[in-house]
């Protein structure tokens, strides 16, 4: 039983995080809250009058631009203009007023501004307005999923993980939405930051219980690490890994630099001493091997430009498209580098070039002699074969390490199973095809390979996704610890600030270093979102003129 024999209440206008491990029953609750689901015992009770919106999971397929895509999301909206369809063709000029003056209260007037707002703000071009739904990607489909609900009037918002397929400065775009949001909204979210910043409640779901706490998920974390600090039974059980999280915390204090960002990564590892408690609770954790060995510099860049070469069916003239050019960059060993941009400045093309994964358009990357590359890419958890096993996949990749005379040996399947259970696929799990797996444990798999391949170079792009905050805060020990060189495209602020000393900022075809730490870019991000508008203003009146 998920939950059992529990009660809690929620009050009009609260913004609630709703928080516990995976497979404790948040998507059960949610399911309580929109009546997909019904109660085996007791009472789960919503005023009768209250609308109710959340993000439709299923994958748009339509030939409905954007814009109208995302107004259909606002029913009041829709049941208002239906019912001018009908007063029309009813030919009733009663009814006919009461109508228009209902569709006039349902705000048509400014609908496709306020969608198009949303739209925007969630990171799509003025370009793409009027593009068809089913011309965009999965993730970006979802984003208009995500856009639809916000344009759903509502008095209860359920919002589960809405941060997956968002980037930094959609994220921020999509907190002061929320915070703005009048109605009683309850998340889903593995993003520490997301909550902190627009929540209030806190509600855990631990032993089948509903647990309700005051404040944000950091106050919740240090009220329950208090709770388990007097647990003594429990913390005893705990010594050996709270010890090893303090030396790994003192050891990098002392060695961070007075650097801004350097100061900030200080403040989350000393947030991290404090809820030492909790994360020691944490279910799964892992590390990085030593490597072997640490060239410097791992490489340089010299008069590069990265992209994309022209399609296989384009005209033999046709250019490549660049994104980045005039790149003079080296990395060296024990760089821990945050990678900043806005969506489509070019992140993922800078981490995909250095991977070899798509070769410079001009110029030359030069790497060190020894260079061992753990790549985590947005996609690579399409890479992986649906339909092998997590055994098939290791025993594969030591065979592909030892024939690259990485010198690694190949080892016996029992070696292979203990390594994987490391990183929780016991039992059957190892014979589990991976395409019956969730996103976690497809992520976590793609981690074990890495590890596995003892890299010294880390490209890892958005390696949070699917994993929940005990693998997140696992995932910052274990960067933390690591003895190599981190590059780090994230839109998780509280993996950045705990990881990264300093930060790249990829915009306008370049990459700069960013003076500041992320506090300074958010308010980069705000100031360039304002200063777009202001354009956009400019130019509507200027075409109005």
């Amino acid at each position: 039983m998920l939950l059992d024999n529990t009660s809690v209440t929620l009050n009009p206008g609260e913004k609630v995080g709703l928080v516990g491990r995976n497979g404790a029953g948040k998507s059960t609750l949610f399911g309580l809250l929109n009546g997909t689901l019904h109660e085996d015992g007791g009472d789960c009770s919503i005023p009768p009058q209250w609308r109710m919106a959340q993000v439709a999971q299923d994958m748009p397929e339509t030939a409905q631009s954007a814009t109208e895509f995302v107004i259909e999301g606002d029913s009041v909206l829709l049941a208002a203009q239906n019912e001018v369809y009908a007063a029309e063709g009813a030919e009733d000029g009663m009814r006919m007023a009461h109508a228009y003056m209902d569709l006039h209260d349902a705000g048509a007037h400014d609908a496709e501004a306020r969608a198009q707002a949303l739209i925007l703000g969630l990171g799509f071009k003025v370009s793409e307005l009027a593009k068809p739904v089913n011309s965009f990607s999965g993730g970006w489909r979802m984003r208009l999923q995500l856009a639809r609900a916000l344009m759903c009037p509502s008095d209860l918002l359920l919002l589960d993980e809405p941060t997956n397929h968002l980037d930094l400065d959609a994220l921020v775009w999509l907190e002061a939405w929320l915070k703005r949001y009048a109605g009683t909204l309850i998340v889903i979210s593995h993003d520490r930051e997301f909550l902190d910043a627009i929540t209030l409640v806190t509600l855990h779901i631990d032993n089948a219980k509903l647990v309700r706490y005051g404040g944000n998920y950091s106050a919740f974390e240090d009220m329950r690490a208090e709770q388990m600090l007097l647990q003594q039974a429990a913390m005893a059980k705990q010594a050996d890994k709270i010890a090893h999280l303090q030396l790994f915390i003192n050891r990098f204090k002392a060695k961070a630099s007075k650097a801004k960002q350097a100061q900030s990564r200080v403040k989350a590892l000393e947030r991290m001493e404090k809820i030492a408690p909790v994360l020691a609770d944490a279910e799964f954790t892992f590390e990085f091997q030593e490597p072997d060995n640490l060239p410097n510099p791992m490489l340089s860049m010299s008069n590069a430009s990265f992209g994309y070469p022209p399609p296989a069916d384009a005209a033999t003239n046709t250019a490549p498209t660049v994104i980045v050019r005039n790149i003079n960059r080296s990395v060296h060993a024990g760089q821990r580098i945050g990678i900043l941009g806005a969506n489509g400045q070019g992140k993922s093309t800078l981490v995909k070039t250095i991977a070899g994964d798509l070769s410079p358009i001009s110029g030359e990357i030069t790497v060190g002699r020894g260079l061992n590359i753990g790549y985590f890419a947005q996609q690579e958890l399409d890479v992986l074969r649906p339909q092998d096993t997590p055994m098939e996949h290791m025993i594969r990749l030591a065979r592909e390490t030892t024939a690259a005379g990485r010198g690694y040996v190949a080892g016996r399947e029992q070696d292979l199973r203990n390594f994987l259970g490391t990183f929780n696929f016991g039992g059957e799990m190892v014979k589990q095809p991976v395409g019956t797996m969730s996103g976690g444990e497809k992520a976590r798999l793609v981690l074990c390979m890495i590890v596995w391949q003892r890299p010294n170079l880390l490209l890892l792009d958005e390696p949070t996704n699917h994993l929940d905050l005990s693998t997140r805060e696992a995932l910052g020990v274990a960067l933390n610890e690591f003895e190599g060189t981190v590059m780090l495209v994230s839109h998780d602020r509280a993996l950045l600030r705990a990881v990264c000393d300093e930060f790249w900022l990829v915009s306008r075809g370049g990459i700069e270093p960013f003076d500041g730490d992320l506090d300074d870019y958010q308010r980069f991000l705000l100031d360039e979102a304002k200063r777009s508008r202001d354009s956009g203003a400019a130019t509507r009146e200027k075409r109005a003129a």
